[in-house]
């Protein structure tokens, strides 16, 4: 079975995966990728006091640490200028 590894990327933070993870297929690797993504979104989301406009991002390399994918989350808000009240 293929070993992939999952470095982790939360904005300037670096998380090398050292270990990596026995996966059927490149497939599910990228599902796995895709679910581990949107945890970690959900965690910081559920955690933060604040927004911030840091990335998430899960490159996904082989045995021999090729990248093979990458899965990056990105939230953005835009906040519109507020508007004077009309003056009738």
């Amino acid at each position: 079975m293929p070993r992939f590894y999952f470095d982790l990327f939360l904005g300037a933070f670096p998380d090398r995966d050292e270990v990596g993870y026995e996966i059927d297929s490149l497939h599910m690797a990228e599902i796995e990728a895709l679910r581990t993504a949107g945890e970690l979104t959900r965690d910081r989301l559920l955690k933060m006091q604040s927004a911030t406009p840091d990335d998430i991002r899960i490159e996904v390399t082989d045995e021999q640490r090729r990248p093979v994918l990458t899965v990056t989350v990105s939230i953005q808000v835009e906040r519109a200028r507020l508007m004077p009240p009309l003056r009738m």
